[in-house]
Parts: C-alpha cells; structure tokens; sequence
C-alpha cells in the first residue's frame, strides 16, 4: 500500500509521514531529502546550482541510498548537513532540472514496488504514485511554517531571523506552485487537513484513521 502526504514547505509533512509510517508498520521516504542531497552534491562539484544544464550534467553521478531514516550521499551520512539554510536555498533551483527530477521519480517508484510506504513531497500523489490507495494534502499558513522552520533551525544551532524564513517560505510556495515539471498540486483524491493550531499527535490520528479505513476497504 501506498500513502502520499503532499503540501508546502513546513507544512508538518517530515513529522506526520515519519510518525504514521511507524504507527503503520510502513517505510517513511522523504523525498525532499532526496532533492536536498542532490543539491548539497551540485553545491560540493563547485557547478553553478542555478544553472540548470550543469545539474543535469552531473545528475547521472549522484550517488543516493538509505541506511534506514539516514540518507548517504557517495556513502555519507548527510542526514543532518541538508538541512543548513545554504542547502535549502540551493534545493529551490536544483529540483527544476528535468534529468535529476526523472532520476528522482525513478528511483522513488523502485522503493515503492518493493513495500508498504508512506511517502511524502511536493508532487507524490499528483506525478510520482499518482494510483496510490491514499492521498494526503497538509497545508497551513505561511507565518506559521516559518515559525516552525526558524524553530528547526534555532534546534539546529542555527539562528536564522523569522523574518528572512517567512520570506524564504513565501518565495519557496511561488516557486513550487509554477515548477514546470512537479508543481505542488493538490491531488483531486486526496485528503486535505489544515495543521494551523493542531498538534502532531492530532495530524497523525486523522490520517491514521483514514489509512485504517480505506485499508478494510481494500480488504
């Protein structure tokens, strides 16, 4: 079974999609992570990342795998070094190249003929498992999101002014919205919940009781 959680940056998708695959029994992708680690590489080949012919130069030879929640980079552990703000500024441009998006997809969809997953992104139930059994749509305001970045940051050591993330944030939904390839999309079957006031355990309940659901649906 396939469950896709879609939304904006900071949307809670990470937290949700971790926590719902443990509940589940399912493996947690995050493919966000994945486009982070490309743009780290892009940012280590010394390319200009905003150049999308030079990331699809260099696509082909980005070196990706799971060692379960901890994503390697040519073998190395860069679970934590993706998440600077130098990292997220460069992912932004990075996820517009067409060879790396398609390396992407490819290598989301071999995870999912392989087992039960909960997987979560920008375009997940729109392009990348557009049949999957269940769909999610996470939203919530922008000065929220960038609460919780700048809060994911400071837990980092990282202290970056709330008003520079909103800014990022607000840039990032533009961006995302007008992609030419992967756009955020709200799958017309998914389920949309509005995280503004909720906490996780609350987020994860719903879309538990969903999965559930459409599971004995299935059945």
């Amino acid at each position: 079974m396939i469950v896709t959680i879609d939304g904006p940056a900071a949307a809670g998708k990470s937290t949700a999609a971790r926590l719902l695959a443990d509940r589940l029994g399912f493996r947690y992708l995050d493919t966000g992570a994945m486009y982070r680690a490309a743009a780290l590489a892009a940012m280590r080949a010394g390319i200009d990342y905003r150049d999308l012919s030079q990331v699809d130069a260099v696509a082909g030879g980005i070196n990706l795998s799971w060692a379960g929640t901890h994503l390697l980079l040519d073998g190395e552990d860069v679970t934590d070094a993706i998440r600077s703000p130098d990292v997220t500024e460069a992912t932004r441009y990075v996820a517009d190249s067409p060879r790396l998006r398609e390396r992407m997809v490819s290598l989301q969809r071999e995870i999912g003929r392989v087992c039960d997953l909960v997987t979560e992104g920008r375009d997940q139930g729109t392009l990348v498992f557009p049949h999957a059994e269940c769909k999610f749509f996470l939203t919530a305001d922008a000065r929220e999101r960038a609460k919780r970045r700048a809060a994911d940051y400071a837990a980092q050591g990282k202290h970056v002014a709330w008003e520079d993330v909103l800014r990022t944030i607000i840039e990032r939904d533009q961006a995302d919205l007008s992609r030419p390839v992967g756009a955020l999309r709200r799958p017309p079957d998914a389920f949309q919940i509005c995280t503004d006031g909720l906490s996780v355990e609350d987020v994860v309940r719903q879309m538990e009781a969903l999965v559930r659901k459409r599971q004995l649906e299935l059945s």
